[in-house]
């Protein structure tokens, strides 16, 4: 079974058991619900956690996991990431992708032009960056809009843009 990242607890919070999470999923309402199960990052085996009730708070998601009601019991879950497994993931619309679809992907140049590895995703605000590793050059950072991106195809493991003046 894969897992894939929901966020990450940054801190316990109150007396209680709750703990503060940096949510790194676009579906915290779903991902965080109470009743839904996430997987604490181990060492070995990722450990199950039901979600007792989760809320926000000051950019952040305070969540209570079931049977866990005290400071001391998530003590040790600081600085450790949240995620689901595969099967839990949400199918996305047409044109929709996962962060871990696009990582990895070869990036061309609609003439053909092969321009290096997608590395990394950037949300800087408007819209995502593709980081692009490129063999004995500078890192491209591509913007993730229509007018660049013109077609990604994850079954050749392949994205063609097309650069606008000024990006490379």
């Amino acid at each position: 079974m894969k897992f894939y990242n929901v966020g990450k607890i940054v801190n316990t919070h109150g007396v209680r058991g709750e703990v503060r999470v940096l949510a790194t999923t676009d579906f915290v309402d779903e991902r965080f619900a109470a009743g839904n199960t996430l997987y604490l990052q181990g060492k070995e085996q990722p450990q199950a956690l039901e979600i007792e009730k989760a809320r926000q708070h000051k950019g952040f998601i305070l969540v209570k996991f079931v049977g866990y009601d005290n400071i001391n019991d998530v003590q040790h879950f600081r600085n450790l990431e949240l995620m689901v497994s595969d099967q839990d993931q949400q199918p996305l619309e047409e044109g929709q992708y996962y962060y871990h679809q696009i990582i990895g992907l070869t990036v061309k140049t609609v003439d053909g032009r092969e321009l290096g590895t997608i590395k990394e995703i950037l949300s800087p605000g408007a819209n995502d960056v593709w980081v692009v590793d490129r063999p004995g050059q500078k890192d491209l950072l591509l913007p993730v809009i229509d007018d660049v991106v013109k077609d990604v195809d994850l079954a050749k493991g392949l994205v063609e843009v097309e650069l606008l003046e000024g990006l490379e």
